[in-house]
């Protein structure tokens, strides 16, 4: 019958919408579920009938909990009145477009996470891309590149930290030289902090608009439960408002009245930020053995593979440049070695010859994966080597 769900593919995430013989490691979502204490909550909120409009005091906790989990994580100080529940990072990016920064071009440096390019342009925006430098495995944005496209018309940098796809975290300094850029030109920041719950041993997440009462008069920040907790589909991320003319004009406009707010979400956020940091530190440890110990299987069965340890997220961004390929590598993957890898290609200049390859997974599982990878390349050289044609395509 038209609508029905075969049994076996009832509870399938985005992610495993694949072919069977497919390993997924492409869109952003882990492979370890969530906390126990969200998904008790949930429970217990549907089971009370609580799936109505979402009230004001259940908004209230979420915006109450982010800013707390704000100033125990990273010592910033947000007034909870300055954090306002929105579905998630796209639609705070579109909020800022029409709202906050409502004419002028979109300066995007890239590679970048895909929306960054597409999404300016729905709304009649022009995107101006910036590519980005990469020294001796770290990129850095083109501070005169960046300079150049404020000064032809750009208004509004998208900053991505920590970085999607690249895994980077920008120390304050890196931050502090994209700020007197911004400075100079009277321009505003869109900062998509929504991976900052997963940052490694080593790193520190230092947000953007705390840096300087400058920064945070021109910057609107978008953070999120999402990627830490694996909630995605609960679409309850946070906008900050740091600059008083923008939370001014979010009164005045009622923006996003509340009543629009995700309900479960809004309770799985509270749970979230009050009561499963833990769960996040431990999920975070088993992201970090394996973004090791992709490390090592790379070295082992892909030495051809450049890869670079990221500082956060569970996103590998990997090169393939010195392949020898003469298709897209996530074709190639997808193709010869059954996994299935987000393309560079989208992510603008700079991410061509590259894939974002998502190791939020069991670690013999990323085992299969990598040895999969690893076998295909084989496979290709000998084919290059014997004057296979079509070996690689």
């Amino acid at each position: 019958m038209t609508g029905e769900i075969n049994p076996a593919d009832q509870w399938r995430t985005r992610k495993w919408e694949v072919p069977r013989d497919v390993i997924g490691a492409w869109i952003a979502e882990s492979d370890f579920g969530t906390a126990p204490e969200i998904t008790a909550a949930l429970h217990e909120a549907v089971d009370a009938g609580f799936l109505t409009y979402l009230p004001d005091h259940a908004g209230a906790a979420a915006e109450d909990a982010c800013s707390r989990f704000l100033q125990l994580r990273y010592g910033w100080a947000v007034p909870t009145e300055r954090v306002h529940l929105v579905s998630d990072v796209v639609a705070a990016l579109r909020i800022t477009l029409e709202h906050f920064v409502p004419d002028g071009a979109v300066v995007v440096p890239t590679p970048c996470y895909p929306p960054f390019l597409t999404t300016p342009g729905r709304v009649g925006r022009e995107v101006v891309t910036v590519p980005s430098a990469s020294v001796d495995g770290r990129w850095s944005i083109d501070l005169e590149a960046l300079d150049a496209a404020f000064a032809a018309g750009g208004r509004l940098l998208l900053l991505c930290n920590p970085h999607n796809p690249l895994g980077q975290v920008m120390t304050p300094e890196e931050q502090r030289a994209v700020a007197a850029v911004v400075e100079r030109h009277g321009a505003r920041v869109f900062s998509d902090e929504i991976h900052a719950p997963v940052v490694y041993p080593g790193a520190r997440h230092h947000p953007y608009a705390a840096l300087s009462p400058e920064t945070a008069a021109h910057t609107v920040t978008a953070t999120a439960t999402s990627k830490g907790w694996n909630i995605p589909g609960l679409k309850s991320a946070q906008l900050i408002l740091t600059s008083d003319v923008d939370q001014r004009r979010w009164i005045e406009r009622d923006i996003v009245p509340r009543l629009e707010g995700s309900i479960l979400g809004a309770v799985a956020a509270r749970v979230a930020y009050n009561s499963s940091v833990d769960w996040l530190d431990d999920t975070i440890a088993m992201f970090d053995a394996n973004r090791h110990l992709l490390g090592r299987l790379l070295a082992e069965h892909a030495p051809t593979v450049r890869y670079v340890v990221p500082e956060a997220t569970y996103l590998a961004w990997l090169d393939f440049r010195a392949c020898g390929l003469d298709v897209d590598p996530a074709e190639f993957l997808r193709v010869h070695a059954g996994v299935m890898a987000s393309s560079g290609r989208d992510t603008g200049p700079g991410g061509e010859g590259h894939v974002r390859f998502n190791f939020a997974m069991p670690p013999e599982l990323l085992e299969r994966s990598v040895r999969a990878v690893g076998a295909a390349l084989a496979g290709a050289a000998a084919g290059r080597a014997a004057g296979v044609r079509g070996a690689v395509a």
